[in-house]
Parts: C-alpha cells; sequence; structure tokens
C-alpha cells in the first residue's frame, strides 16, 4: 500500500450481501461487516437455514451494531436453484437505499462435495451437475443478477468478494468435485475483473479453518494421505479460526490495494 494512501476506517454506508451466512465463515463475515459498515448500511444475509439466520440476525441486533440503524434483511433460499438466485437478487433490490455508497457482495456458499470417492466414480451428469449449479452457477448468475441490479454511476463503489481455496490452483485427491467447483469460480471473477475495470474483484483463500466442512474433510476424505493431513492440522492445533481469517479478509478490504481480480491468501497477508 502506498504511504501517502492511509486504509480506509470503515466499509462506508453499505448494501453487503452474504451468502452462506447462517453458519462458519459466512457468519463471521456478516458479524465483522456490521462492526466495519457506517449507519444505516443493509446486510442481506442469505442461506439455506432459516432458523440458523433468524439467529444471526437476533445476535447482530444484540450487538453494538443493533444500536447504528443497521438493517439486516434473511433471505431463506437454495442457491442452487434459479429461484432461489432470484429471491436475493430481488431482496436486495427491495432492501437498499438511493444514500448507499458501497456495493458488496460476498460469494461465500460453497459445498464441499463428496470427496469419498475418486474422479473415476463419477458417472452419474446428474449428481456433479447438482453439485456445479450450486457452487459454480449460482455465483455467477448472482454476481451478474447484482450487477445488473445495481449499475455503475457516480458515487457508488462496487466490490466483488468470492471465497476462494487453495485447490482453485492445485489438485487434492478425490477432491475432483471441490477442485473443479473453486477453479472455475475463481476463473469467472478473473474474467470479470478484466471486462469491468470499474469493479474491485477479489477472489480470497481463508486457509483451513475450523469448521464442519473442515470436520468432513478429515473423517470422510477417500486420499488417506490428505486426510491424515487435516487430522494432524487439527490435532495439532493448526487450523485457523474463522475470527482470525476473516480478521484479515477485513483488513484487505479496507487497505483495498490489491490488484483486481487477484487471488489472495489468508497466509500472504
Amino acid at each position: 500500500m502506498q504511504a501517502d494512501v492511509p486504509p480506509r476506517e470503515d466499509l462506508g454506508r453499505a448494501l453487503c450481501i452474504i451468502t452462506g451466512a447462517s453458519r462458519g465463515f459466512g457468519r463471521t463475515i456478516s458479524k465483522e461487516v456490521s462492526r466495519l459498515v457506517k449507519p444505516r448500511s443493509v446486510l442481506v444475509l442469505a442461506a439455506r437455514s432459516g432458523d440458523d439466520l433468524r439467529a444471526l440476525q437476533a445476535d447482530l441486533a444484540a450487538s453494538d451494531a443493533g444500536g447504528t440503524g443497521l438493517v439486516v434483511h434473511c433471505v431463506e433460499a437454495d442457491l442452487g436453484l434459479k429461484e432461489g438466485v432470484e429471491s436475493v437478487i430481488r431482496a436486495s433490490k427491495e432492501a437498499s437505499s438511493e444514500d448507499i455508497d458501497h456495493l458488496i457482495l460476498v460469494n461465500n456458499a460453497g459445498s464441499l462435495g463428496d470427496v469419498s470417492r475418486y474422479t473415476k466414480s463419477f458417472i452419474n451428469m446428474s449428481e456433479v451437475d447438482s453439485y456445479l449449479s450450486f457452487n459454480v452457477s449460482s455465483a455467477m448468475c448472482l454476481t451478474a443478477g447484482v450487477l445488473q441490479a445495481f449499475p455503475q454511476r457516480a458515487g457508488l463503489k462496487r466490490t466483488i468478494v468470492n471465497i476462494t481455496s487453495l485447490c482453485a490452483l492445485q489438485p487434492f485427491p478425490s477432491w475432483v468435485l471441490y477442485c473443479t467447483g473453486k477453479a472455475a469460480r475463481e476463473m469467472i471473477f478473473r474474467v470479470l475483473a478484466e471486462e469491468e475495470p470499474d469493479l474491485r474483484v477479489l477472489s480470497y483463500s481463508p486457509g483451513p479453518l475450523d469448521t464442519a466442512m473442515q470436520m468432513e474433510a478429515r473423517t470422510k476424505t477417500a486420499d488417506p494421505s490428505l486426510r491424515e493431513t487435516y487430522s494432524a492440522m487439527f490435532s495439532q492445533g493448526q487450523l485457523l479460526t474463522c475470527e482470525a481469517s476473516c480478521a484479515k479478509l477485513m483488513k484487505v478490504l479496507l487497505e483495498d490495494d490489491y490488484p483486481s481480480g487477484a487471488h489472495l491468501d489468508v497466509y500472504d497477508v
């Protein structure tokens, strides 16, 4: 970062849309963003679990953020379906106001997929299509829909965040669905950054987090070496907390000096 350009202290009066917001890293992002936006900002939180979303909404209302006029909208939606994507776009348009000066979309929703099998076992196209619909198509179509709903205008900054993984760059045996989905998503946002120079586009890799997905990884992964690696990381306390990784993501967004379209890893921040 240039020495004469200090980092921002907040994310502005924002409309922030977060997918997969009900638990894990998405829940932590929601809480951290709520502390960094100006009063009368709007959070649109999307996930498949309505109960978990409403619990998060109550937590935010009870926190300091609840006294700043923060508006929180919950959207119970399956992003693997066209109707789910459309419901998030519609809720975002309805929740927004004219004094919003920062649009933030965090494409966090995702799933590990079946890691108990190797590539040669995936002969069912509908199974693969279902995974890609939720993990790839939804992110692309939601991003496109949000950008159409909130076109470029004077005074509006637009930031698109893709929560990615080392798996977008490296092959992990028995993780063919996850690696494929993350690689495809990352390319979507690299292309978007080339096409839309006014956007700020970031793919952020949060690292190995101590979440339910990690528990699934160390118990169900077919590849023995990979399974043992994650089991050892867990037993040795090497998994990152969502809070620690999210703090670095917020630092990156506030400093805002990354090349648009970049892949940034938690260990590089």
